[in-house]
């Protein structure tokens, strides 16, 4: 009995861990840049019957064995692409393809982000939602968005002194004078890592790799200037696969009041 009992309850755990999940998905429909997440089953561990003490015949040519439950395994990214809505916006950027806009954090550390929903703060930088400014390199792989206010290195954009080719070459213009003369100044470099859940996220749209993930630099995607991409969930997907939880969670629940009544009555029985 306790053995059923722990079993239901390893799948409430598991079904509850994956309702989390798709209630995630549901928040996010309308985030620009998301990417679904789903969960991994795992089974717990298996005993033979042998070993647990239960008689088993010496002709059984294999011995059978019993379950522990199941558990929730890794949460892995869907990384197909979402659709592109064009906003007009050249501060907004989406990402035709696979990768990561590279962001330097308020603290100065490195992360990673999908949405390309940037806007230019009072410092003349380009920046997420959150403050974390884009990274753009110069010729000689120098940083040149991501410094402070002071430095000479530093080049200060507006929303609208700048433009961004399909490669990710950034040109600002030179002088407000002459509305067509433009200088490349650098690059936006997209980055990618193997494997769906080798980024772990850590708030805000934002990801860092796992320890052990190695980065790799992306060139065969395309920046799209004044577009953005749309979340990748799919709501008619996301409410079936609640349904079907739901129905399992129900399931194990009225598993574990079966064992449960099973074993009041193998407690009541009375010897004969």
């Amino acid at each position: 009995m306790l053995r059923a009992l722990w079993n239901s309850k390893s799948g409430m755990t598991a079904q509850q861990n994956k309702l989390d999940c798709i209630s995630n998905n549901i928040a996010n429909v309308n985030t620009d840049g998301y990417k679904r997440e789903d969960l991994s089953f795992q089974d717990l561990v298996y005993e033979t019957l042998e070993r647990r003490g239960y008689p088993v015949s010496e002709n059984r040519p294999k011995e059978p064995f019993t379950g522990s439950g199941v558990k929730t395994g890794n949460w892995i990214r869907d990384n197909v692409q979402g659709s592109l809505k064009e906003t007009g916006s050249k501060t907004d950027m989406a990402i035709d393809g696979k990768g990561y806009f590279k962001v330097i954090t308020n603290n100065g550390a490195e992360a990673y982000i999908r949405s390309g929903n940037f806007i230019v703060d009072v410092d003349g930088s380009i920046v997420d939602k959150s403050g974390n400014k884009l990274s753009i390199l110069n010729n000689n792989g120098a940083e040149i968005n991501a410094l402070p206010a002071n430095n000479p290195n530093k080049v200060r954009f507006t929303e609208n002194n700048f433009y961004v080719n399909s490669d990710g070459t950034v040109h600002i213009k030179v002088d407000s004078m002459y509305n067509n003369v433009y200088d490349n100044v650098g690059n936006i470099q997209l980055y990618d890592v193997v494997g769906n859940d080798s980024l772990m996220s850590v708030g805000s749209d934002l990801y860092i790799p796992k320890e052990g993930t190695n980065l790799y630099t992306v060139t065969k995607s395309n920046i799209l200037q004044g577009h953005l991409e749309r979340s990748n969930v799919d709501m008619g997907k996301e409410m079936t696969d609640m349904l079907v939880t739901q129905r399992a969670f129900e399931l194990n629940s009225r598993a574990i009041r079966t064992a449960d009544e099973m074993w009041g009555m193998a407690n009541n029985l009375k010897s004969r």
